[in-house]
């Protein structure tokens, strides 16, 4: 196993971040999945080794997050939710310099580590323009590249699809997939459908603590029997479809019309309620 969390703790004064959260992930995709507020950034920092936890164990690798934090960052590449772009760089530039962060001081070596990472994202093209003149879409491509840099064996994604359009989405999907094939990789988000497009296996947080971990399809089943449609509003969760009907999550009345549930159904149910921004 790449990733051993044993009863992880973290509290921000009289906040409970992280509380008692144990999991473990393998080779490939596992997605991190929550609502806002579940402890997801808070996790990723501490497997970034950017954070230390008040309690609990993380081996990362086979090593040891607390004592064995400089060979981890070795073999880690991290994607946090905000990333730090010097917008006078050209994205060549901060690549590099993210590189010599990273203790690669060969310079020739360095420089055709820089250009592998920007051809695998797709931005060779443009590795001379400002960071600052690039869509947000490319400025997340330059996210992921200085986190491959090396070749890492852990790849740490926080929300790396937040703000794109579909077609953004989708490149980016096909990348993480790609990059997952050989190697660790760990999504946080709080959107099922990159859970249902990328993800071997999930993790699902509620108020910092562990509620599911298991494949898509067992999330999926977590809402087999309790979905359905109706005329009008029956379920403890109920929400109007664009046919006109509503779908309805919860115990289903018999006779109910039944319908193949979604992850998206089976993570509802699981928290119980419906997330924020969402109507009944």
């Amino acid at each position: 196993m790449s990733v051993v969390v044993e009863g992880l703790t973290k509290a921000y004064g009289r906040s409970r971040a992280l509380d008692g959260l144990s999991f473990s992930a393998y080779q490939g995709v596992t997605g991190l999945l929550g609502p806002n507020g579940a402890g997801k950034t808070t996790l990723i920092r501490m497997l970034a080794t950017a954070l230390a936890p008040d309690g609990g164990t993380i081996r990362l690798l086979g090593m040891d997050s607390a004592r064995d934090q400089a060979a981890i960052r070795r073999r880690l590449g991290y994607l946090p939710q905000e990333t730090g772009y010097h917008r006078a760089f050209t994205v060549f530039e901060f690549v590099d310099y993210v590189a010599i962060l990273k203790e690669m001081v060969d310079r020739r070596a360095r420089h055709d580590e820089v250009r592998r990472v920007l051809a695998e994202v797709g931005l060779s093209d443009v590795s001379h323009k400002k960071i600052r003149a690039l869509s947000g879409g490319m400025r997340r491509r330059v996210g992921i590249a200085q986190a491959l840099l090396g070749e890492p064996a852990l790849v740490l994604l926080d929300e790396p699809t937040v703000g794109l359009d579909p077609e953004q989405r989708l490149r980016f999907r096909e990348l993480i997939s790609r990059i997952g094939e050989d190697r660790t990789v760990i999504l946080s988000t709080h959107q099922t459908e990159d859970v249902t497009a990328l993800c071997a296996r999930v993790v699902v947080l509620k108020g910092g603590r562990q509620v599911f971990e298991g494949t898509p399809a067992e999330l999926r089943a977590l809402a087999d029997g309790h979905t359905w449609l109706s005329d009008e509003r029956s379920g403890v969760l109920s929400w109007r479809t664009g046919e006109g009907l509503f779908r309805n999550l919860g115990d289903a009345p018999a006779g109910s019309r039944l319908v193949e549930p979604t992850i998206e159904d089976g993570y509802l149910l699981l928290l119980g309620g419906i997330p924020a921004g969402a109507t009944r």
